[in-house]
C-alpha cells in the first residue's frame, strides 16, 4: 500500500489517543519507520500488522479499526490535498458512490501501481443503495463500511450500513 495510508493511520491515532500510543502500536507491529512517504509503496504486511497491533492496544477489534479509518480517510485525504477531486466526484452520496471507479483511475495517474478495488452501485428500491465492493486484498470490507458513513457526514446524509456478505 502506499505510505499515504499508512501515514492517515498513524494521523488517526495520535489525534485521537495520542503520540504515546502510537510509538507503542509502532513497536508492537514491529515497523521501524518513524514517517511514511506518502507516494512510496510500503508493503501491505506493514498496514496489518498496524492495525493488528492498534486492535491490541486499544482494545478493539481489528474491523472496528478499520471501520473507524474508512471514516477517518475521508476527512484525511480532502485535507490532504484530494478534497477537489472529491468535490468533483459527486454532488450526492449516490452519485459519489457510482463514480468511485472513475475516481480510482484518476488517482492512479498519481499512484501508478496502485491496486485499487472496484465498485457497482445500484439503487436497489427508494432511498436504498446496494454497493458491492470488490478487491484484491483481504481485511478491508469494515474500511468501506467506515468510507460510506464518513460519505454520508461529508455529504450531510443519514446512513445506514449493513455488510451483506463477508469476504472471503
Amino acid at each position: 500500500m502506499y505510505g499515504l495510508v499508512n501515514k492517515a493511520i498513524a494521523d488517526m491515532v495520535v489525534t485521537q489517543f495520542g503520540s504515546e500510543t502510537w510509538d507503542e502500536i509502532r513497536q508492537k507491529a514491529h515497523v521501524e519507520v518513524d514517517t511514511f512517504l506518502s507516494m512510496e509503496g510500503y508493503p501491505d504486511d506493514v498496514t496489518h500488522r498496524l492495525v493488528k497491533a492498534a486492535s491490541a492496544v486499544l482494545n478493539l477489534s481489528p474491523a472496528q479499526i478499520m471501520e473507524a479509518f474508512g471514516a477517518f480517510w475521508v476527512q484525511y485525504t480532502a485535507q490532504e490535498g484530494y478534497g477537489e477531486m472529491l468535490d468533483m466526484s459527486g454532488e450526492d452520496l449516490p452519485e459519489f458512490l457510482q463514480n468511485l471507479d472513475n475516481m480510482h483511475a484518476r488517482v492512479g495517474v498519481s499512484f501508478p501501481n496502485l491496486k485499487p478495488p472496484s465498485f457497482e452501485c445500484n439503487e436497489t428500491e427508494e432511498r436504498t443503495l446496494s454497493l458491492e465492493y470488490r478487491s484484491q486484498r483481504e481485511g478491508l470490507a469494515p474500511m468501506v463500511v467506515g468510507l460510506v458513513k464518513g460519505l454520508g457526514t461529508r455529504f450531510d446524509t443519514e446512513v445506514d450500513v449493513t455488510q451483506m456478505k463477508d469476504e472471503r
